[in-house]
């Protein structure tokens, strides 16, 4: 089973709030989470209290080998936890 991070979208229209969840690859965006690892609120006032991860748990699915989307990678290096960067392909080794 591939483990994904990604965000699911929750709020109401034009009130956007995200969860960030270690989530099967194969499921919805909105669909069953394995393990719930923060939050991201892109409208609140402060940027420090519109993102709150937890980095211990994020590191431990990073560390078994979950691979996060493009917007959480960049999150999760905000919230302060070490991130790979992304491979591209295999021509990216010559």
């Amino acid at each position: 089973m591939a483990v994904k991070i990604r965000l699911s979208r929750l709020g109401r229209r034009h009130r956007p709030f995200y969860r960030m969840a270690a989530i099967d690859s194969r499921s919805q965006r909105n669909g069953r989470v394995i393990e719930e690892l923060g939050f991201y609120d892109p409208l609140a006032k402060d940027e420090e209290a519109g993102l709150k991860v937890n980095t211990e748990r994020a590191e431990y699915w990073l560390s078994v080998g979950a691979q996060p989307s493009d917007t959480c990678r960049t999150l999760l290096r905000k919230s302060g936890v070490t991130v790979k960067p992304r491979r591209i392909g295999s021509s990216e080794k010559k």
